[in-house]
């Protein structure tokens, strides 16, 4: 059979693609189904972009352990994929005396996590690591940090393609069966075998167990909306600021983020939604954002909001009893073969990497794992932006290649030669989002006002797009029907 796979991987964002890429160092065929038309189409490319220290959970759990994991496994992976990130810090702030006990219950938690260097802060103290916070003291917690998500999704998940890992991108699982030995896969009219079936569909991971019959677990969509401002402010952050946890919260409160671009973020809200695919962003929650960045920030101003988007975190707890419930990973007994994750929320980008070692241990039970001697960790091409090298790179590579000196995106200052990149990624994905994830080029101040006519020009002359074939993210979100006129000749 065609399709026929050692193991196949349910769910492409940054915890599947993870697992991909650590399965792909060895001599097995290895591939992930993903209902999307590209990867971190949902909560991997919808969330703070931070890596969590590990102060947040509780000692003994999957999440703390395996973020603690996660965090000191970052700086290597994203040195070999040449993801941008940095360990800038956090402050958690408490403003009252209350609030402080629970800086204290953090510190001992993430000391028994094994969080390195935390410290209790004094208002002095907390702002000579960030002028004018507010609180009266902060926990600082320096491990914590900051990564792209869904460049550090994409460049999994091409590392894994690059290592022998097959795509099926825009498969939708509708049917699984265990067939003796195996699992029978029905994708999109598709059908695909495997020994070994892992489960990473986040939002969807019960219902691909109730495909098993496996009715266990319970996934409550809970929303986070964002607003993005604009890059004037990068600088006005040295550290990431979060409020103290109150208990029974859904998140970890509005924070400023920054991110690894320039922007900041503020955000995200805490509401619980019916629809796993439910992503708006209200004008009630928008005015709270606002006025939190505000008190935050006091010199915003309303041209500083550039965007706003939101994410789903797949909460095993209901609205009613709210907190966090403990990751589910598990190779299951009753369903040999099926190795189960569910509930994997915060901090699931910062576990990912400890998550995908965790799950190869568990497959190694199941198949033999010969390690390969072909496998390429790292990825070629330019570690940033063309417009963060430096002046000479900059000549030598615009003398090698024009379109390096051709400026598609002038918000981003993103060049055409970064652009056609993008377009021509490894995994074939060629949505308008798919070249704005890759490029950055779209996500500036104009978000795409100046940049989106150019990217449809090099599409439509350089590689031969009708105007039916422009697609946003998925295949019902077409930008054209067809054309006013015709081109005069």
């Amino acid at each position: 059979m065609e399709n026929q796979y050692d193991v196949i991987i349910i769910g492409a964002g940054v915890v599947g693609n993870a697992i991909a890429r650590e399965l792909s160092k060895y001599s097995i065929r290895v591939a992930v189904i993903e209902k999307e038309l590209d990867v971190s189409m949902g909560t991997s490319s919808r969330n703070s972009g931070v890596l969590h220290s590990g102060i947040h959970y509780k000692p003994g759990t999957l999440r703390a352990r395996l973020d603690v994991l996660g965090n000191s496994l970052m700086a290597d992976l994203c040195n070999d994929l040449k993801v941008k990130m940095n360990y800038l810090g956090k402050l958690t702030v408490a403003q009252d005396e209350e609030e402080v006990k629970s800086l204290y219950i953090l510190k001992e938690q993430g000391q028994a996590n094994g969080v390195p260097d935390l410290a209790i802060l004094d208002t002095d103290a907390m702002r000579k690591i960030q002028p004018n916070v507010g609180g009266i003291k902060a926990l600082h917690s320096p491990s914590t940090g900051i990564i792209c998500p869904y460049s550090l999704t994409i460049a999994l998940a091409e590392n894994a393609y690059a290592n022998g890992c097959h795509f099926y991108l825009g498969h939708r699982v509708t049917a699984l069966s265990k067939q003796g030995d195996g699992f029978d896969v029905t994708a999109s009219g598709k059908r695909f075998q495997s020994r070994v079936l892992i489960n990473s569909a986040g939002l969807y991971s019960a219902d691909i167990c109730a495909m098993l019959g496996i009715n266990d677990y319970k996934i409550y969509p809970c929303r986070g909306e964002y607003l993005i401002l604009d890059k004037r402010l990068d600088g006005s952050l040295k550290v990431l600021v979060y409020p103290a946890p109150h208990k029974g919260k859904a998140g970890l409160g509005i924070h400023l983020t920054n991110t690894v671009s320039g922007n900041i973020l503020i955000g995200p809200s805490n509401e619980y939604q019916d629809d796993p695919e439910d992503y708006a962003c209200t004008a009630r929650i928008m005015a709270l954002l606002r006025k939190e960045g505000h008190e935050l920030l006091p010199d915003l101003k309303t041209a500083d909001f550039i965007r706003s988007f939101s994410g789903l975190r797949a909460k095993q707890t209901s609205p009613g009893k709210g907190g966090f419930e403990d990751f589910v990973i598990e190779s299951r007994e009753d369903v040999t073969g099926f190795v189960n994750l569910v509930g994997i929320e915060s901090p699931g980008l910062t576990s990912s990497p400890a998550i995908a070692l965790m799950v190869k241990d568990m497959v190694a039970k199941l198949l033999t794992l010969k390690r390969k001697e072909t496998f390429e960790g790292t990825r070629s091409g330019m570690a940033g932006y063309f417009h963060q090298l430096p002046d000479e790179q900059k000549a030598d590579l615009v003398s090698q290649n024009p379109d390096y000196g051709e400026v598609v995106c002038r918000c981003e200052q993103i060049t055409k030669k970064e652009v056609l990149d993008a377009i021509s990624n490894p995994l074939g994905v060629q949505t308008i989002n798919g070249i704005k994830y890759r490029s950055r080029a779209m996500m500036g101040r104009c978000q795409g006002g100046f940049c989106l006519p150019r990217i449809v020009q090099i599409l439509e002359k350089e590689f031969g797009y009708n105007p039916e074939d422009f697609l946003l993210k998925s295949k019902d979100s077409q930008l054209f029907l067809g054309k006013m006129r015709q081109d005069v000749v």
